[in-house]
């Protein structure tokens, strides 16, 4: 028998779990999901807008796998400084995947974007999903006015939550420090800007369709702009889901704005290079107007616009950050693999694997990690006999606990989900997030 960690519990983790107690026909494999935090699920809990319930829903398939018998969740345990290194995780388990993501953000790289109120849209994100590492009063929001930075899904999300009201929220699972900032947020400009055109932004048409309905926000697109891209203008060569972008957008051109209404300001050919300080923090980020080159890509104008801001969120991109004791390529934020094997000085490490981002970069859908899993899950099972080899702990579990780490099982997660139905119920909403540490700890009850 195999006995196996899977170093992460979202998507690609789960996924990973999932190939190997299916497709292993002939070893009988037993799979621990480890995670640092003390909830599975990983971006899918604290990485998708609360609004989307129907991707939320996700959860219910990740949540079949970790209840097979086969497969056992552990929560609460850190792999790194203070908590567990690769090399003891190797002589607990016969095979180790790493399966940790990209867990930092792109940054713009101008001057002026560590000014307060200058944010990662992955902190904005961290704190509307109660991630326990963000400050639940993180987040002020007096704010007249935001710029997000980006024409991705995650620009679309931060945008999206800045221009919805409360109330909208109250039936999600939103922490209840975030619905009370939102509920007196002054934001009531929204500008989502892009550097290059709109038929080349990278949100889903979904996405694009949402903003066009929310009940309290009116989205504007500028004609000069929309005009610019000669793709708009002849939309009829795009490929099927981009020319539905471009239709939607064509339907906001020349909207009415409503009275009272919040507005989102889609705004494109514009790159940052600077952000502005007013009074010790942000105060506008100027932008130089961009067209397009001819190839795909944009050059500068040599004119500038500035937008006003008292908050900005760069929605630009995820990054990986090296895994401790794992090689590391800081140009592709990657581990080195082949099909999935670590790689260290060229050769494969016997018993190290990566899947999802860490293996592959930020990109894709969720959807993407399945095949990602399969080829990283066929390359373990192929070495099976050689790992099998390996001494190992007889049982993990025991060896975390006499380190002294308080492991949360999925009975533990399950406490979890009822504090936070009951929290939920005595706030007279529906299930809500615990948002720190020590509430999270303390509802698992059988931490250790």
């Amino acid at each position: 028998m195999l006995r196996i960690a899977v170093v992460g519990s979202g998507p690609s983790g789960v996924y990973t779990a999932q190939s190997l107690v299916e497709q292993s026909a002939v070893t009988e494999v037993r799979v621990d999901v480890l995670d640092r935090l003390p909830c599975p699920y990983g971006l899918v809990r604290y990485g998708v807008a609360p609004d989307h319930e129907k991707i939320k829903s996700l959860q219910n398939n990740l949540r079949t796998v970790l209840e097979d018998d086969r497969v056992r969740f552990l929560g609460h345990v850190e792999v790194g400084p203070g908590g567990v290194s690769p090399e003891l995780l190797l002589r607990l388990y016969h095979a180790v995947v790493y399966c940790v993501g990209a867990k930092s953000d792109r940054h713009l790289g101008i001057p002026g974007e560590e000014l307060p109120g200058s944010f990662s849209a992955t902190e904005f994100v961290s704190w509307y999903s109660a991630h326990p590492d963000s400050d639940p009063g993180g987040f002020v929001l007096g704010a007249r006015s935001a710029v997000v930075i980006g024409a991705g899904n995650v620009a679309v999300d931060v945008a999206r939550m800045l221009a919805r009201g409360a109330d909208e929220l109250r039936s999600t699972d939103v922490p209840q420090s975030a619905l009370g900032a939102l509920a007196v947020s002054r934001v009531r400009e929204v500008h989502m800007a892009a550097r290059r055109g709109p038929s080349q932004a990278r949100f889903t048409t979904k996405e694009l369709r949402e903003l066009g309905g929310l009940p309290g926000a009116d989205v504007t697109v500028r004609v000069d702009e929309l005009a610019r891209d000669p793709d708009f203008v002849d939309p009829a060569a795009l490929p099927g889901p981009v020319r539905r972008n471009v239709e939607v957008m064509r339907g906001w051109v020349g909207r009415a704005a409503r009275p009272g209404a919040r507005a989102l300001h889609l705004r494109f050919y514009l790159r940052p290079v600077e952000i502005l300080e007013r009074d010790g923090r942000v105060g506008a980020v100027r932008f130089e107007r961009t067209t397009p080159d001819g190839s795909g890509g944009v050059i500068g104008t040599g004119t500038y616009e500035d937008i006003e801001a008292h908050l900005v969120l760069r929605a630009v991109g995820y990054l990986g950050v090296p895994p401790m004791g794992l090689p590391f390529d800081p140009a592709t934020g990657t581990v080195p693999h082949a099909a999935g094997r670590v790689l260290r000085a060229g050769a494969a490490s016997p018993g190290e694997y990566v899947a999802g981002w860490i293996k592959r970069g930020p990109t894709g859908v969720i959807g993407t990690n399945r095949p990602c899993a399969k080829e990283t899950v066929s390359s373990l099972l192929a070495d099976a006999s050689q790992l099998a080899d390996r001494t190992v702990a007889a049982e993990p579990l025991d060896a975390l606990r006499e380190l002294g780490l308080r492991p949360v099982t999925w009975r533990g997660w399950l406490a979890i989900e009822r504090a936070e139905a009951e929290l939920g119920h005595s706030l007279g909403r529906r299930s809500v997030k615990i948002p720190d540490w020590d509430g999270l700890l303390a509802a698992s009850g059988d931490a250790g």
